[in-house]
C-alpha cells in the first residue's frame, strides 16, 4: 500500500484538506461536506479530550445511523481513543455485558428515537443505580466502574445523562493543536474500533479492529470497485456494522460522497438512488433487495447512473437475481464474502469478471489477503471444490478479542483466522459460502448465536434445558426456534418464555417457534440438533399443505 495514511482521524483531516465542500455525507433531509464533517469530528475530538479521555480509552457509540455517529466515529479516534460502535438493536442485557465488559469511559447516546426505541429507557434498565446518580458529569456505577459519562445527544436527557451542550462546554478550552497531536501520535497498528459480535457462547465478542485495517481493507475495496473522487456511494446497511463502516470510509478516503438512511425505506431507498446519481450501491441482504424490488416505483426508477451494485446474488433467490438484473443491464453486480474479523470484506468479484461468475460466487480475495479452505478437522488445504473451513491471514485482520485470550487463541491459530465459515474455491479461485461449522444462525444478515438464546431461555426458573434452531425463511433467510425441556414439577407457556427473553436479547432473536420436549434425539453423546430442526420444518410445512 502506497499511501501512508492509515489512521482514521488522519484520513478525514487529509479529505477535508483535499475535498473540501464536496458532500461527504447525505442523508435524506441533510448533507454534510468533507470539511463539515471534519469541523465535527474535531469539535467530538475536543469535548472527550475536556472530559478526559485519555489515547486508547475506549468509548461507545449508541445511535442508530445518522450523521452524528460518523462524526463521532471520527472524533474519537482524532482524541487517539478507541470507538466502540454498539449495536442499536440491543436489549438491556446485551448493553449491561457490553458497557462493562469494553471497559467503556464514556457512551455516546440519545433519548427516545421512537416509540418501541428509547435508549435511555434501555440503559437505565440495563445499569439501574444510573437514574439515581448525584452528577451526570462524573458517574459512579457499580455495574460499569469505568464509565464516567453517558452524553445524551438530544434533548431532553433523562436522568443520569449529560446534555450535549454541558459536555461541549468542557471541551472549549482544549486548543486545536492538541488534537492534531493526538492524530500525529495514534499509530496505525494500534486499535481504533472494539466491533461486538455474536460468537458461538451466549455473549458477544469484541473484535479488535486497527487503524491500519479498517483503513486498509476500506482502500483496498475502493481499488477492487474502481472508486474516484467524486463517486456516490448509498448503502442502507446499519452504520453501527462493518458492513456500514467499510464503505464509508473508502468512499471518504476518496474524497466521494455516502449516500444513507437512517431506517430502510424502500421508497425513500429509490429516491435516493434516483435523485443523487448513486455510483455504487450496497443492498447486499435479501430482506433489502426484495423490498427494493417489490416497491411500487422500482420498475420506472432511473437507476442508470449505477455502475456496481453489491448484489449477492449467488446467495440470493433466484427470482431476485433475475428482476433485479432486468431493471439495471448496465450495473456491474458482484457478490462478496466477508466477516466483523476480516475488517468487513475478505473477498469480493472483480467488475471485470464473467457475469456467471459474479453472480454464482462470491469473488476473489481483495489485495493483502491470503485465504485458504481447509479441512476443520485436519488442518490440510482442501483440493479445489472441495468444501471445508475458510481460513485467512493479512495485515488488515483482527487483532483479537477484547478480555478474551482463550477465543482469541481458539479463532487465530498460527497466524491464520479460522472462520468457522465452510466455503470452497473453484478452478477460478472463486470462493462460495455453504454454511457454518459452529451453531450460528444467519437471521436477516445478523449473525445470532444459538448459545446466546439458549442461555436466555434458560435463565427462566422453570426450564431445565432449551435448544436452538435455525429454520428457513423467505424474508430473513433463517428465523429461530426453540425447544425446552422444563424442570421438573415446573410449569410454564410458550408466551410465558418469550415475555421472558423480551429486553434480554434483541427482538429478532427472540425464537419464533417453541416447541416443549420431554426426550430429546442423541447421538452418543450430543444432542442431535439436525433432528429436531428436520420435524420441526416437517410439521410447519404439514401445516401449510392443510391450511
Amino acid at each position: 500500500m502506497s499511501d501512508p495514511l492509515l489512521t482514521l482521524g488522519a484520513l478525514l483531516r487529509d479529505s477535508a484538506a483535499g475535498a473540501g465542500e464536496v458532500d461527504a455525507l447525505v442523508f435524506p433531509d441533510s448533507r454534510q461536506s468533507h470539511s463539515g464533517l471534519n469541523v465535527e469530528a474535531r469539535t467530538w475530538a475536543r469535548t472527550l479530550i475536556g472530559l478526559g479521555v485519555q489515547p486508547g480509552e475506549h468509548v461507545g457509540i449508541l445511535l442508530t445511523t445518522r450523521p452524528e455517529f460518523v462524526e463521532l466515529l471520527f472524533g474519537i479516534a482524532m482524541a487517539g481513543a478507541v470507538a466502540v460502535p454498539v449495536n442499536a438493536r440491543y436489549q438491556p442485557g446485551e448493553l449491561a455485558y457490553l458497557v462493562k465488559d469494553a471497559d467503556l469511559v464514556v457512551l455516546a447516546t440519545t433519548g427516545k428515537v421512537a416509540d418501541s426505541l428509547d435508549f435511555a429507557a434501555r440503559l437505565q434498565q440495563a445499569l439501574p443505580s444510573l437514574a439515581g446518580q448525584a452528577d451526570a458529569s462524573l458517574l459512579a456505577l457499580p455495574e460499569a466502574p469505568r464509565l464516567r459519562q453517558i452524553i445524551c445527544i438530544d434533548d431532553p436527557c433523562e436522568a443520569g445523562l449529560l446534555a450535549k451542550a454541558k459536555a461541549f462546554d468542557r471541551g472549549t478550552t482544549v486548543d486545536e493543536s492538541e488534537i492534531d497531536r493526538r492524530i500525529d501520535n495514534t499509530d496505525p497498528q494500534s486499535i481504533g474500533l472494539i466491533l461486538y459480535t455474536s460468537g458461538t457462547t451466549a455473549n458477544p465478542k469484541g473484535c479488535l479492529i486497527r487503524h491500519r485495517g479498517i483503513v486498509g481493507n476500506s482502500r483496498n475495496l475502493a481499488d477492487r470497485y474502481a472508486m474516484h473522487q467524486g463517486d456516490k456511494f448509498w448503502s442502507p446497511l446499519p452504520i453501527y456494522h462493518i458492513a456500514g463502516i467499510l464503505p464509508m470510509v473508502a468512499v471518504i478516503d476518496r474524497r466521494g460522497s455516502y449516500l444513507t438512511i437512517p431506517a430502510f425505506d424502500a421508497g425513500v431507498a429509490l429516491d435516493m438512488l434516483a435523485s443523487e446519481q448513486a455510483t455504487h450501491a450496497f443492498p447486499c441482504f435479501v430482506t433489502i433487495m426484495q423490498d427494493l424490488i417489490e416497491h411500487p416505483r422500482f420498475l420506472t426508477t432511473d437507476l442508470s447512473s449505477v455502475r456496481l451494485m453489491n448484489s449477492n446474488f449467488a446467495v440470493q433467490p433466484a427470482w431476485i437475481k433475475h428482476r433485479m438484473s432486468a431493471a439495471m443491464p448496465e450495473a456491474v453486480q458482484v457478490g462478496t464474502y466477508g466477516l466483523t474479523e476480516g475488517s468487513g470484506t475478505i473477498c469480493t468479484s472483480r467488475p471485470d469478471d464473467p457475469y456467471e461468475a459474479r453472480t454464482t460466487r462470491l469473488g476473489v480475495p481483495l489485495a493483502e489477503w491470503e485465504v485458504k479452505i481447509v479441512d476443520p478437522e485436519t488442518g490440510v488445504e482442501c483440493a479445489t471444490g472441495t468444501q471445508g473451513e475458510i481460513v485467512a491471514r493479512g495485515p488488515n485482520m483482527l487483532a483479537g478479542y477484547y478480555n478474551a485470550p482463550e477465543k482469541t487463541a481458539e479463532s487465530i491459530r498460527d497466524g491464520w483466522l479460522h472462520t468457522g465459515d465452510i466455503g470452497s474455491f473453484d478452478a477460478d479461485g472463486q470462493i462460495m459460502f455453504h454454511g457454518r461449522t459452529k451453531d450460528m444462525l444467519k437471521v436477516g444478515g445478523e449473525n445470532v448465536a444459538a448459545a446466546e438464546i439458549e442461555a436466555a431461555l434458560q435463565s427462566h426458573p422453570a426450564v431445565k434445558l432449551a435448544q436452538v434452531v435455525g429454520i428457513p425463511h423467505p424474508r430473513y433467510v433463517e428465523i429461530p426456534a426453540a425447544f425446552v425441556e422444563l424442570a421438573p414439577g415446573a410449569t410454564a407457556s410458550a408466551d410465558d418464555l418469550l415475555a421472558h427473553c423480551d429486553g434480554k436479547i434483541a427482538r429478532f432473536k427472540i425464537p419464533h417457534h417453541i416447541r416443549f420436549v420431554s426426550e430429546w434425539p442423541m447421538s452418543t453423546s450430543k444432542i442431535q440438533k439436525f433432528r429436531l430442526r428436520d420435524h420441526l420444518v416437517a410439521e410447519l410445512d404439514q401445516q401449510k399443505a392443510t391450511a
